[in-house]
């Protein structure tokens, strides 16, 4: 059995991605339209019917504009956290009857992919990100937060592939043209991940274990791929550690990244 991760879109302008273990077919995100994803699936050899469930972060457009059109055509189940279940069902009536509501940092068993929710840092109710745990190895998923939380640093270490946002550039962001309370909500700590603070985890992730780190989430504005793998270059480096590194690509389906045993812990 392989497991492979396929990222469908990752920016601020739409996010989905694709997890597949044998015969089991999670998208975490819907931020892109159902034609996208649909295009996307086929790319992979699978349709929306191959989905098993859809598992959504947070309520904000960028990963939900497409849930909509996905549940009226598909029978697929919904997990998200409390908080954000709440809010799709007051705006997705779609939802009802469907929603499964993930306990924070207690796994549940999706055939053999065990899942895992933690809580993130953004200004979206009960905003989150993911850890999958499979027999070829852990998969985390941390985009659209302020900080590293307690919660995130206590379940990812250990994933052997981690999706991890580089949002921005400090300094790009902070000279770049947008207003001054969008640089404060993007800076603070309901915000995202600067590229400084993809570089500081990442580090952390590759002394556990981590074999490869996707950089996700950039910012089309204040950022680009060269400067996030850049920043999380030279800090790995400096640590001393080498786990395979690439960017997302924004609007096209992303490579296969294929799940391997975590190495042994570092340091």
């Amino acid at each position: 059995m392989t497991t492979a991760v396929h990222t469908l879109a990752s920016g601020s302008s739409g996010n989905a991605l694709v997890l597949s273990c044998g015969d089991v077919h999670l998208l975490v995100d819907a931020g892109i339209s159902c034609r996208r994803i649909e295009t996307g699936l086929r790319t992979l050899g699978l349709g929306l019917a191959d989905l098993s469930a859809v598992l959504i972060t947070h309520t904000h457009t960028d990963h939900v504009s497409g849930l909509r059109t996905l549940l009226r055509r598909t029978g697929i189940s919904v997990y998200a956290s409390g908080g954000a279940g709440r809010a799709l069902t007051c705006s997705l009536p779609e939802v009802r009857g469907r929603l499964e509501i993930l306990e924070e940092c207690r796994p549940v068993s999706l055939g053999q992919v065990a899942v895992t929710a933690f809580s993130t840092c953004h200004d979206a109710p009960g905003a989150c990100g993911f850890r999958f745990d499979t027999p070829d190895g852990g998969v985390g998923v941390l985009t659209d937060t302020g900080y590293v939380t307690e919660e995130a640093a206590d379940v990812l270490p250990g994933v052997s592939l981690a999706v991890l946002e580089a949002n921005h550039d400090v300094e790009t962001l902070c000279s770049g043209p947008y207003p001054y309370y969008l640089k404060r909500r993007i800076l603070g700590d309901e915000g995202h991940l600067s590229n400084e603070d993809a570089a500081r985890f990442a580090v952390t992730l590759a002394e556990q274990g981590a074999e490869e780190i996707v950089l996700a989430h950039l910012s089309r504005e204040n950022n680009t791929p060269a400067m996030a793998r850049n920043a999380v270059e030279a800090a790995l480096s400096a640590a001393g550690l080498s786990p395979a590194l690439s960017v997302a690509p924004r609007d096209a389906v992303g490579q296969a990244h294929v799940v391997r045993e975590a190495s042994p812990c570092r340091g």
